[in-house]
């Protein structure tokens, strides 16, 4: 497989490159920071009542000192899918005063 040449292609070259399969379905994670408990679990909230299918994880990082909203969907990890669903959280994810920090799959 060819991947454009930006930080998700680079990311599913690598994946590739290192022996998983990308032709199946993976659980891929989509990681947001917020500043408050609250605000992440707004998001968590709102995520449950428009696509239920969304695994939600809320956790506080130490470093640097943020909510973690980490967001769980099983698809076939090919570019536009992951471009897609990226672009999709970032229009939320700003609704709530957090920010996306990427994405990674579930090995």
């Amino acid at each position: 497989m060819n991947f454009p040449k930006d930080e998700t292609g680079k990311v599913l070259f690598e994946m590739q490159k290192a022996g998983i399969d990308l032709t199946i379905m993976h659980t891929i994670v989509f990681f947001h920071l917020f500043e408050t408990q609250e605000k992440a679990q707004a998001m968590a909230a709102h995520l449950a009542e428009i696509a239920p299918d969304i695994i939600c994880d809320v956790h506080i990082n130490e470093d640097p000192k943020a909510w973690d909203l980490d967001c769980a969907i099983k698809v076939i990890p090919l570019y536009d899918v992951i471009i897609a669903q990226e672009a999709q959280f970032e229009q939320i994810v700003t609704q709530f005063n957090g920010y996306t920090d990427g994405w990674g799959i579930e090995a």
